[in-house]
């Protein structure tokens, strides 16, 4: 890789050991995917659960922070995507104290670093959206899919480590989208109709993200005269993004990128596939294995206010049966107990978290905790997850989760 002074200054040390083992991390992670330089970044997101972390994880966070020269901050702006918790709800959620020890050391080298405790997945909706042409670093999928397709901006997906050392360093690899050519469509699908709720969104996404099977791949979607909401194309993406490993798609007429179909080079492909409404709903079906539910959850991506606004609005009147977690970021949660959103759905006997994001607060351990296994949702990307954690996951809609809350059944 050509490396400018600055970049050769970090190298050799003269910007301090943290920077150093950053920009070392980078020049392997460009050599593999044979990126050519840097690019500068504006920001960074990091993904560091400690679920995923686990102990190491942790000490080596805390290794960077003892660095003798002190030289430790990030450069950038730097924030986190979910913690494994919310420490006020802990409790209820069968969590360790183990588990809550292991988060409070990795938020207090996080502090130490420098970055911003923002604790959410939705940070394109809550914090600073990136613009197009904007280049970042983030971590988790559905930010980096949303970012890229509906934002314009141009990033990679960005492992824990790697969305650290572009904090710390400033810059990332260019490879992949942040390159032109990389953001060229490469499989072309036609929809034939428009979803309704979230789940069909989500199970769209999921649908074209098994079409999709790579990273690499790149779909242009026509679906006609449609304007989707931010929540639609959230869980949209975040769907896709989980189903395929897809981290940019266009939607004619619809992303920033993607004006005509021309624009993206779609019109030399031929139509891989005309999806129907059969297509989602044979996806749905393939998750209705059961019709008792033990927990049901709104969660992956973080809700924003107007999911908790429609959710209290199905809460009203209700007692629940089986526990309902919803799940939102520390950004939303003020604004939900201000406007009596919280105490709606609380009422009824729903419980809503900040900051977490439930497949990444050991959702395995939960279950086990809890004696919970069959899990209703509304997000198709939660139902593709959890199955690997031991539950039965059920994909239906906001509505349809509400009811199963009250009378312990998915109808």
């Amino acid at each position: 890789m050509r490396l400018n002074d600055e970049e050769t200054a970090m190298l050799a040390g003269e910007m301090g050991e943290v920077a150093q083992i950053a920009i070392k991390h980078q020049i392997a992670v460009g050599e593999f995917f044979d990126a050519r330089d840097f690019v500068p970044v504006t920001q960074a997101h990091i993904m560091a659960d400690t679920e995923s972390l686990g102990q190491a994880g942790v000490m080596w966070l805390e290794r960077l922070c003892d660095a003798k020269d002190g030289r430790h901050q990030v450069r950038v702006p730097t924030i986190t995507d979910p913690r494994g918790t919310d420490f006020s709800k802990a409790d209820a959620l069968g969590q360790s104290a183990w588990m809550l020890e292991l988060e409070r050391r990795a938020i207090d080298a996080f502090v130490k670093l420098g970055v911003t405790m923002t604790d959410t997945c939705i940070n394109y909706q809550t914090v600073l959206a990136a613009t197009r042409g904007e280049h970042v670093a983030f971590g988790d999928t559905g930010v980096v899919i949303y970012s890229n397709s509906i934002n314009g901006a141009r990033s990679n997906f960005e492992g824990g480590p790697s969305a650290l050392a572009a904090g710390l360093t400033g810059r990332t690899p260019r490879y992949g989208f942040h390159l032109d050519e990389y953001r060229r469509a490469t499989l072309r699908v036609q929809v034939d109709f428009v979803p309704r709720g979230l789940d069909e969104w989500g199970a769209l996404g999921g649908v074209i993200g098994r079409l999709a099977g790579n990273y690499w791949q790149v779909p242009v979607i026509e679906m006609g005269d449609v304007a989707p909401s931010s929540d639609q194309l959230k869980h949209f993406g975040a769907a896709m993004a989980s189903f395929g490993s897809t981290a940019l798609f266009h939607i004619v007429g619809v992303t920033p990128e993607a004006p005509t179909l021309g624009e993206v080079g779609g019109q030399r492909l031929p139509v891989r596939q005309c999806i129907g409404r059969a297509d989602i709903e044979a996806l749905t079906r393939s998750y209705a294995l059961e019709k008792a539910v033990d927990v049901v959850v709104f969660s992956a991506p973080q809700l924003s206010l107007y999911e908790l606004r429609a959710l209290a609005e199905l809460c009203d009147g209700r007692r629940f049966k089986v526990p309902l977690l919803a799940v939102t970021s520390p950004q939303v949660k003020p604004d939900a107990d201000r406007f009596g959103f919280t105490e709606r759905i609380e009422a009824a006997g729903g419980t809503v978290l900040a900051g977490m994001c439930f497949y990444q607060s050991y959702a395995r351990e939960m279950a086990e905790a809890k004696g919970w296994k069959r899990l209703a949702s509304n997000s198709a990307k939660l139902v593709n997850i959890l199955g690997g954690y031991g539950y039965v996951p059920m994909l239906a809609s906001m509505t349809a989760c509400v009811d199963a809350a009250e009378t312990g059944e998915l109808q």
